[in-house]
């Protein structure tokens, strides 16, 4: 089964949604494809997104965003896309379920996931705080706490030198053995009065709202860990397209990757990697995608 649209956007997350509901709302015919693992869903309430003064949980803002679409007339498919290719002037996506949907734009908003440390209840962790991922989203929140950071290498270190700016009460953690953090990073740690660990986890538990985290013959409880693993970038549907030394894609001004027609928005464009940036880069995308689809009338 093939069906043809003026537009498809692949992901259903912030970026995703506000990408076809503006393409919707310019009188495009626009298909979105959602597998439902949106890493916006997953965030227990975000307070820094604007207009929500008493925040809002990451899926009450997706539901939201997709009924908008909804109403304007977006097409929603549920499954996976797992080949996208160019064919002359328009996009052919094949999905997981056999059917193909042919575009003449393409818009990527299929974003990243986090790399998870390995600890027990881990989605209880998430939803109660108790391990978290961005600082940057939430970093107000644990103000004046004890806090910890998982680290598996500098990367670790420099994420923890940014929370000083909201706790002076700061662990990290190496995740293994073979965590290695740089003589430069050690001294930054020091001049901060951020204490590091001599010992490797040994094991993370929930206790009493909080996470108690064992490194030798030491037991720390945290009242929240932040992990610092990094991310995959979900970026294997444009495999030709440019991308940085971190994988995230490169896209111009118009958030257009290296590939005529295909644009990419959201946490898989280099970045910051907030909501309101995504949502933003899919406005400025789907404005260009338009654009360049020439005359609705035509």
């Amino acid at each position: 089964m093939s069906q043809d649209f003026d537009a498809l956007v692949i992901g259903g997350g912030p970026a995703g949604l506000t990408g076809a509901l503006y393409l919707a709302r310019f009188r495009r015919r626009v298909r979105l494809v959602d597998d439902g693992c949106s890493r916006a869903t997953r965030i227990p309430r975000s307070h820094n997104m604007p207009g929500y003064p008493d925040g809002v949980r990451g899926g009450e803002l997706v539901a939201a965003i997709r009924l908008q679409a909804t109403r304007y007339g977006v097409d929603f498919a549920s499954g996976r896309v797992t080949a996208l290719e160019r064919e002359g002037t328009r996009f052919s996506a094949r999905l997981a379920d056999g059917s193909t949907t042919h575009a003449r734009a393409v818009l990527l908003a299929t974003g990243v996931t986090d790399v998870e440390p390995p600890m027990p209840y881990l989605a209880e962790a998430v939803r109660s705080g108790a391990l978290r991922y961005c600082p940057v989203c939430d970093g107000y929140e644990v103000s004046g706490q004890t806090v910890g950071v998982l680290a598996d290498g500098d990367a670790g270190a420099r994420e923890a030198l940014y929370l000083r700016g909201f706790t002076a009460r700061l662990h990290v953690f190496p995740l293994s053995d073979t965590v290695e953090i740089s003589a430069r990073e050690r001294q930054r740690l020091r001049d901060a009065d951020i204490m590091l660990a001599e010992h490797a986890v040994a094991s993370l538990r929930l206790a009493d709202g909080g996470v108690v985290v064992r490194h030798g013959d030491y037991e720390t409880r945290c009242d929240s860990v932040y992990s610092a693993l990094g991310t995959r970038i979900q970026a294997d549907l444009a495999p030709d397209a440019e991308r940085d030394e971190q994988g995230y894609l490169l896209t111009d001004r118009h958030h257009m990757t290296s590939i005529g027609g295909l644009y990419a928005a959201g946490d898989v464009v280099q970045g910051l990697n907030q909501i309101s940036v995504a949502t933003g880069g899919a406005a400025i995308a789907a404005a260009a995608i338009h654009r360049a689809l020439g005359p609705a009338w035509a």
